[in-house]
């Protein structure tokens, strides 16, 4: 089951019902205190809730909506070092720190670290940026965790941890600025039920990357790849904190295209998790 936002000609917010190419837009009207996606999918029951709130009818294509991102109220988080390459890759932007990327990658504890609020995460179709105080920018394709207030994986996403590898590999105490900043996060086209995904670990993610028409970059890895579960990523995250609004959780990458690609105005970007979908977004 999918479950998107969507934004209407008039600007109101809904939410609608994804099967295929056709979207069933949801009469949250029909059940006191559901307003959003998060009411939804922090329900009980969510299929039983989208069937009370299903209107039936033939629906409308998906084309013809403006969908929005997942996201209501939650923080996004994130986490690094959860694959190899991506130890590799961080090994080598930042020679002085390599034996704290290495020694992270097999520790208990992982790296996590706040990416967005709200209003930093860039809607599917709209278009993503890079610093203009960096050299060095590369998308980061991962699968995104859905996680209740009651930190229980929901439903999963895709995610574009957009990323300054020059700054980050300058000093790591500049990750906060290489990760952070207006339009570093997309997220969506939507959130497929935890449940509609019983095997995640057989789920492809493939990022494909093109300037000026013509791919600039394609690469693949799979989710079985992580050195870590994304339940034991969760139970991390929940430590020591709380999540009243529940938090979108990035799972890190796998993908890091070669040293000398840089990310430039005008690229295209497309992101596919295997089960969930494609996430798209131009470079500004």
């Amino acid at each position: 089951m999918k479950l998107a936002k969507y934004r209407t000609p008039l600007g109101c917010v809904g939410v609608a019902l994804i099967e295929e190419t056709t979207a069933f837009p949801l009469d949250l009207a029909r059940q006191p205190g559901i307003e959003t996606l998060s009411d939804i999918l922090h329900a009980a029951n969510p299929r039983d809730l989208v069937a009370k709130l299903h209107p039936g009818g033939v629906g409308q294509p998906v084309a013809e909506l403006t969908l929005l991102n997942p996201v209501d109220r939650q923080e996004i988080w994130a986490a690094g070092v959860t694959y190899k390459r991506s130890k590799v890759a961080r090994e080598e932007e930042s020679a002085g720190a390599a034996q704290f990327y290495d020694k992270v990658y097999s520790a208990a504890r992982p790296e996590l670290f706040m990416k967005a609020t709200p209003e930093r995460v860039t809607h599917p179709n709209d278009a993503i940026r890079v610093r203009a105080d960096s050299k060095w920018n590369v998308p980061e394709p991962e699968l995104t965790l859905v996680v209740s207030p009651a930190m229980k994986i929901v439903g999963y996403t895709v995610g574009n941890d957009v990323s300054s590898r020059d700054i980050e590999g300058e000093n790591p105490l500049y990750l906060p600025q290489a990760k952070i900043y207006t339009g570093s996060c997309a997220i969506g086209p939507w959130v497929v039920l935890a449940d509609a995904i019983p095997k995640l670990t057989t789920c492809e993610i493939h990022l494909v990357i093109r300037r000026g028409g013509q791919v600039a970059f394609d690469g693949h890895t799979s989710i079985s790849e992580m050195n870590r579960t994304p339940e034991y990523l969760v139970e991390w995250l929940g430590k020591e904190n709380a999540f009243p609004h529940g938090v979108l959780l990035m799972t890190g990458t796998g993908i890091v295209p070669p040293d000398v690609f840089s990310l430039s105005t005008g690229d295209h970007v497309d992101i596919t998790i295997g089960g969930i979908g494609t996430l798209s977004n131009p470079v500004g």
